[in-house]
């Protein structure tokens, strides 16, 4: 008995210090609530941080009491049975009531941050964002600004952004961690969502729900600007492109004759497909792949040589170009600023 005590004993502090390490990794992360930047965020993270105390406070009692009976009532020889408490009404009374009230307690906190984070009842906004999930890659448009985009979304600070979500194939979620709660992304419904960045920056988010062998690379970024950078971003996304020239155009005429053409669109070309992602600013943007790499020239050739490499499963196909034709592409592709 001696011996298991100890080993217990010993088990205790090990538990303390891993629980310590995932918590500080919690922290840690660009990719966190425990980091909000918004009046939602800071609503989830009260409310986590609430049942977290909760939690802790019941878990040292129920375990100091455990290790107190363990050590008080061990067993010994010609030890006398202790009292027996079976049928002590007020202790059961107690002990039923005590978690029904932690409970309601904690529904209360609950339920008041839900009311205040209403996905369904946002403020007046002055920024829609219809968003569509893809297998594995974010759409994003912006119906009154006449702007479509992919995996970077870009919102002014201080401005409701009001967020409209779909699937055209299986159940998504959108998570911004550091700016509003996850929301399901359904095929054939509509979800809302909405938050206001408080101040400009790069946010992580990322799709929480388990959605094919790509799940894990459905990544995105938001980019918040100050709301006179917003509209210089604004202004250049809905400038169309000038028609290539010199060492592009020969990237441009690969593009218009290759399987490009059949799957994306580039404003003020002949490739006017919605299969892929819109590609008219591509040049701009921070990633490709959805986050799986940097948006670099060598990047851009070695996903184009071979996609499935990079990223199996995914949509786009092997173009079977040749290294002169991938060069060509990406010099035109990386032009598209």
């Amino acid at each position: 008995m001696r011996s298991s005590l100890s080993r217990f004993l010993r088990f205790v502090p090990c538990s303390f210090a891993l629980f310590a390490l995932f918590l500080s990794g919690c922290a840690s992360s660009t990719q966190s609530i425990l980091e909000p930047a918004t009046a939602n965020a800071r609503e989830v993270t009260g409310l986590f941080y609430f049942i977290f105390y909760v939690a802790a406070v019941i878990f040292v009692i129920v375990e100091g009491l455990l290790v107190y009976f363990v050590i008080r009532y061990q067993r010994r020889a010609n030890a006398a049975i202790p009292e027996q408490i079976h049928g002590n009404t007020p202790l059961e009374v107690g002990w039923t009531l005590a978690p029904a009230l932690i409970l309601l307690i904690v529904f209360v906190f609950t339920a008041r941050t839900m009311a205040n984070i209403d996905p369904n009842n946002p403020p007046a906004g002055s920024v829609n964002v219809r968003v569509i999930g893809h297998q594995w890659w974010w759409e994003y448009q912006y119906p009154d600004l006449k702007i479509v985009t992919a995996n970077d979304l870009h919102v002014p600070t201080g401005e409701v952004v009001n967020i409209t979500l779909e699937s055209d194939n299986v159940i998504h979620s959108f998570w911004i961690p550091q700016l509003s709660g996850k929301m399901d992304v359904v095929p054939g419904h509509q979800n809302t969502t909405w938050f206001r960045a408080e101040k400009a920056g790069e946010y992580r988010g990322q799709c929480a729900e388990f959605c094919g062998i790509q799940h894990a690379h459905m990544l995105f970024r938001v980019i918040a600007h100050n709301p006179a950078d917003f509209q210089s971003w604004v202004q250049q996304q809905q400038t169309t492109p000038p028609a290539a020239s010199g060492d592009v155009a020969r990237g441009a005429e690969v593009f218009s004759k290759s399987a490009c053409v059949g799957c994306h669109t580039i404003a003020g070309t002949n490739a006017q497909a919605t299969v892929g992602p819109n590609l008219t600013h591509f040049g701009s943007r921070r990633t490709l792949g959805a986050g799986v790499l940097e948006n670099t020239p060598q990047n851009l050739a070695e996903w184009i040589r071979d996609p499935q490499a990079v990223k199996p499963g995914n949509d786009m196909p092997i173009l079977g170009l040749s290294d002169a034709d991938v060069q060509a592409l990406v010099a035109y592709l990386e032009s598209l600023k």
